[in-house]
């Protein structure tokens, strides 16, 4: 099944690639795009190539590229033309006076809402256990959830802002122990080895992420959102750590000021590409249990989903590609 499924998905790309003859057409000229170092920025960089060549005539260049270095690469040099899922909490004061200056400009949220990460039990521990949909529910029922929270590994943003809301949540203190992570991976297994066996679990993730996608969770609520409080809480020094639940992370898709005057309508297409967060969660959720590559992601997305990018482009681009629109 896997093979055939497979199979299927390059024949869609071959065919894809041979839908517009004379893809670098004067309509559309050359286009640099981000290809960051993780899975969901490579798929979306993936998708929006095959609307750019096949919908538009671009001549698109994939750049491989981290945060901070696309950032950086746009201070110094101006490029690349497109910078998607660039995830704005981690972009320091940088980006934010290149925008200032006007030298880019964010077109769309293309994680919608956001980045979410949070506090998590399994969906089927909340079912039978409503309770537990609040923290007040957790610290009052701590053996329901195993007594334990599953923290994040040393050395990762999330982990200091935790271990400040352990602290003014006074989460040790309801008899639940609080176990550091080593690893990504282990935090990942722990939530599969608990859904294999249905047994408690409590503790932190966030997406998109193929765990999410894979696994039914529901968030806990910590209380309301203090923009403020949640910024203290990044400090590990914090000396009065507060109580915020975890604010949606902008994630945006950015493009020069050069390609906003050189290539109106590929802003305009970009300013419409938008996933929601658990809609993405799936695809790297399908994308492990496959063993496939961004590419046969991103097809995969294509195949399954023209409702949604068929509203993303103009009308032009929709004729062309009206043989993949269902």
């Amino acid at each position: 099944m896997k093979k055939a499924l497979a199979a299927a998905l390059v024949g869609f790309a071959a065919s894809a690639s041979l839908a517009v003859p004379g893809t670098a057409s004067a309509e559309c000229g050359e286009v640099s795009i981000t290809e960051m170092n993780w899975a969901s920025s490579q798929i979306i960089t993936e998708v929006s190539k095959f609307l750019m060549e096949q919908g538009y005539g671009c001549t698109i260049e994939k750049v491989p590229s981290a945060t901070t270095t696309s950032v950086a690469s746009l201070a110094e040099n101006g490029e690349p033309d497109l910078v998607t899922e660039l995830w704005l909490n981690s972009t320091g004061a940088v980006y934010a006076k290149l925008e200032a200056e006007g030298k880019v400009s964010r077109l769309a949220d293309v994680i919608a809402p956001g980045g979410v990460e949070g506090w998590w039990v399994p969906a089927y521990l909340a079912e039978a256990h409503p309770e537990l949909a609040t923290i007040e529910g957790i610290l009052a029922n701590p053996d329901v959830v195993g007594g334990r929270f599953n923290n994040c590994p040393d050395g990762w943003g999330c982990r200091i802002v935790n271990d400040n809301l352990i602290k003014a949540l006074g989460v040790e203190e309801a008899g639940i122990e609080v176990f550091d992570h080593g690893s990504g991976e282990t935090l990942a297994t722990s939530i599969a080895a608990a859904y294999e066996n249905k047994e408690p679990w409590f503790g932190y993730y966030w997406g998109p992420t193929a765990v999410l996608g894979k696994y039914e969770m529901v968030k806990v609520a910590l209380g309301d959102i203090d923009n403020d409080v949640h910024s203290a809480n990044q400090n590990k020094d914090n000396p009065s750590p507060g109580v915020s639940d975890f604010p949606p992370a902008p994630v945006l898709t950015v493009a020069t000021a050069a390609l906003t005057e050189r290539e109106p309508e590929i802003v305009e297409l970009m300013g419409n590409v938008s996933f929601e967060v658990g809609l993405l969660s799936g695809i790297l959720a399908w994308q492990e249990e496959n063993s496939a590559s961004a590419e046969e992601a991103a097809v995969y997305f294509l195949t399954s989903q023209s409702d949604i990018w068929s509203q993303w482009i103009n009308d032009d681009a929709r004729a062309k590609l009206s043989n993949f629109i269902q």
